[in-house]
């Protein structure tokens, strides 16, 4: 499991903690990769990772006011780094030019990985407060793998291609100076 954490000693604060830093985890991720790729349409790649990062984002922030209602100001005890890629898409991941049928499925492995993340939890966890809110999360994640899976589904077949590049064309000769293809 990709966390250092011990599951039978989560404080329901601990557990709506770490939720909320597995979101900001993967918003931070599609952020990236949105930043990375860039978007030349508006259904590419790119716009595929800058709608997924909203939707994380607001789920962390949902959970974050959930915190804050319960528990004020009180320091976290849980940090990031006691989690790595829970729920976020691996960083190899995204290439320059992937269709967004490709980005989709990204997503999806993502929306499974935090599925699976907190169905192994809740066989460690004591707290029937926090088994009772992982439960919830799960459910959460199980109804992203099907927003995403309908998605998919829906797709138009021009999702498929991947994207030209737009430099593909020009190739370095022996020199290293860029030359059209002939």
């Amino acid at each position: 499991m990709p966390a250092r954490i011990d599951f039978s000693k989560l404080t329901l604060m601990d557990a709506l903690d770490l939720a909320t830093l597995i979101e900001v985890e993967a918003f931070k991720r599609y952020t990236l990769f949105a930043d990375q790729l860039g978007s030349r349409y508006s259904d590419d790649a790119g716009s595929v990772f800058h709608s997924m990062a909203i939707n994380e984002n607001k789920h962390g922030e949902q959970l974050a006011e959930r915190r804050l209602k319960l528990f004020g100001d009180e320091r976290p005890k849980v940090k990031l780094s006691d989690i790595f890629d829970v729920e976020a898409p691996d960083f190899g991941a995204p290439s320059r030019n992937m269709s967004p049928l490709k980005a989709y499925w990204i997503a999806l492995d993502s929306e499974k990985k935090a599925f699976a993340f907190y169905d192994q939890a809740i066989r460690w966890v004591t707290q029937p407060d926090v088994k009772a809110l992982f439960e919830e999360l799960r459910a959460e994640e199980a109804e992203h793998v099907q927003m995403v899976e309908a998605i998919i589904a829906k797709l138009p077949p021009s999702a498929r291609i991947d994207l030209e590049d737009e430099d593909e064309e020009a190739l370095p000769n022996s020199e290293g100076r860029i030359h059209p293809r002939s």
